[in-house]
């Protein structure tokens, strides 16, 4: 999982994604600082406005007071500081720090998603603005103002834009990375699933070989206990046999789940294990004959390890379910595939033999995983026929010949 582990970005990245997070007081503590300090340095450049005063102090005040909330509330704190910003010009106290307050409610209304709240709020005191500098600048103060030239009124209009594309840019930002975010965590879910299903089948068909294989022994060994205890002691070996490897392959599962970066300590099984396969089967009461056409060819271990996989559920849903003690395999080697058939004479026994067990489930999921198929069900003439076909993925192997070991059992 190393590699699905999130990598920290650059600052400016880390800032964007925390923007709306942190604590706001913070921020607004800093705001009130920086809007009181440089509204006395507006006072003195702009000689011709209204001097501060105790009302300009409480103004300069308000608005980042307000933003405190701007997180939970934040179109109440838009137009808050709309209002707290238009009432400070109108009563013709200097312009500076005090837009910086809108700037910062308007900026966290849009990254929350309160776009037409922001652009509410900015048109508020644009018009409002408008109003006051061509029109009640007669009446309000300070005495003898003119009016506010339109140039003026363009550099606020630029500004309040610049300040509401960089809010819709770090909005469309955050929520790219949030589905970037969303995508990994779904993909990195999927691969758990993916491995817990790949688990389970081969639990399932380690287990259910042997098991069945144990089963059957154990009813011979009881039924020749006192007639043939010669006879009755080769079953016991074979039990012994069966799950002795049965825990092997078991230990071998559960050992990449407890060093899941580590290579297996032995390797997975595959075709050149038919051979034992097909002796298990025997010592269970099962003849199987084994044929194979077209030319073998190396296999990549998936391949490999589903064919082996194939045969033994088919094998083993043989020696559970069907009345026939001898079964068939065929391996043909097509051009691009490997096609598997296993074909017993019947009559079913038991459960019903329609091809939608679990056993052939997995089956079908194996073949599935790597491009191929898996058809079962009951033949015309009588019995069960399972045929899968498995692309032949020569490209990347390790040199493993998954042909040489049932060569052995021709």
């Amino acid at each position: 999982m190393e590699e699905l582990r999130e990598r920290p970005g650059p600052p400016w990245r880390r800032w964007v994604e925390r923007t709306g997070r942190g604590p706001a007081w913070r921020s607004a503590l800093l705001v009130a600082v920086f809007a009181q300090i440089g509204a006395g340095w507006a006072a003195h450049a702009q000689s011709g406005r209204v001097p501060l005063d105790g009302f300009a102090r409480l103004l300069l005040l308000l608005g980042p007071a307000l933003l405190v909330v701007r997180h939970r509330h934040p179109v109440a704190v838009a137009y808050g500081v709309s209002v707290v910003t238009l009432v400070y010009v109108g009563a013709g106290y200097p312009y500076g720090p005090v837009f910086l307050s809108l700037a910062l409610a308007c900026f966290a209304a849009v990254v929350a998603g309160h776009r037409r709240a922001a652009w509410g709020a900015v048109c508020l005191l644009w018009a409002g603005h408008l109003l006051i500098g061509h029109w009640l600048y007669r009446w309000l103060p300070p005495v003898g103002d003119g009016p506010t030239p339109w140039a003026q009124e363009l550099g606020i209009a630029a500004w309040v834009l610049a300040v509401l594309a960089v809010a819709e840019l770090v909005r469309v930002r955050r929520e790219q990375w949030a589905r970037e975010r969303a995508g990994r965590a779904a993909a990195e879910r999927r691969r758990v699933d993916e491995e817990r299903m790949r688990i389970a089948r081969e639990l399932h068909d380690v287990l259910a070989h042997s098991i069945s294989v144990i089963n059957v022994q154990a009813g011979v060994g009881l039924a020749l206990l006192d007639s043939d205890p010669e006879q009755a002691r080769t079953a016991l070996a074979t039990i012994k046999a069966a799950s002795k490897e049965a825990l092997g392959e078991v230990r071998q599962v559960l050992d990449t789940l407890r060093s899941p970066g580590e290579a297996p300590r032995s390797p997975a099984p595959g075709l050149d294990r038919l051979p034992e396969l097909v002796e298990q089967a025997a010592a269970a009461g099962l003849t199987v004959d084994v044929s194979a056409g077209g030319g073998a060819r190396p296999l990549a271990p998936g391949v490999d390890l589903a064919a082996f996989r194939i045969l033994q559920e088919a094998l083993t849903n043989v020696m559970r379910h069907s009345g026939s003690r001898t079964a068939r395999i065929r391996l043909t080697w097509q051009p691009h595939a490997l096609e598997l058939r296993v074909d017993d004479d019947g009559p079913a026994t038991g459960a019903a033999s329609d091809g939608s067990g679990n056993g052939l489930v997995g089956m079908r999921e194996r073949a599935a995983a790597l491009g191929g198929t898996v058809e079962a069900g009951p033949r015309p003439d009588g019995g069960f026929r399972v045929v899968a076909r498995l692309p032949l993925r020569t490209d990347s192997f390790d040199g493993h010949d998954g042909h040489d070991g049932f060569k052995e059992a021709l």
